[in-house]
């Protein structure tokens, strides 16, 4: 992974069969990175999916499709559990959830907890992935390997939005 003056590589992992943990360091204010990850909108940015009109709150059921090119028919759906502003934001989703044609209404999902911490120059932002040991046997090592390999993506991709305007 490389590193930019912007961000600094994935700085924490842990390797479990339940959970994903990776953190990376924002050179930007904890109220700038907080705004790309609390706000929907911002969210769908640096994310990949459409989010227009929807509301980051504990909750909310919030829905859209994704608009990272061949995966458009997967749908981002996820139910937020906690907002505890510029320090916590967590919501439950489906695991690597990409067949449009597969009920996965039927599985547990996992928890991603997003959480911020101030450091000298930026903001240490963490995002943790549990649950996976409840996902279906014939899912949990690809939906484990593929979001370990999507949040390290996505934490390059908050970290560019974030510095970015």
């Amino acid at each position: 992974m490389s590193t930019t003056a912007a961000a600094s590589a994935n700085t924490a992992s842990t390797a479990s069969t339940d959970q994903i943990e990776r953190s990376i360091h924002i050179q930007a204010t904890r109220s700038r990175v907080w705004r790309a990850i609390s706000n929907a909108q911002e969210y769908g940015q640096w994310f990949g999916a459409k989010l227009t009109g929807a509301s980051f709150a504990p909750g909310q059921h919030v829905k859209g499709p994704i608009t990272i090119c061949g995966h458009e028919d997967v749908i981002f759906d996820a139910i937020i559990e906690r907002v505890e502003p510029e320090h916590l934001l967590s919501y439950r989703w489906h695991p690597y959830a990409i067949d449009p044609a597969f009920d996965y209404s039927q599985e547990q999902r996992t928890l991603v907890t997003f959480t911020l911490q101030d450091t000298a120059d930026g903001t240490l932002l963490t995002v943790v992935e549990s649950g996976f040991d409840q996902v279906p046997p014939g899912r949990r090592v690809t939906a484990l390997q593929m979001n370990t390999r999507g949040w390290e993506a996505q934490l390059n991709n908050v970290a560019r939005h974030a510095t970015s305007s």
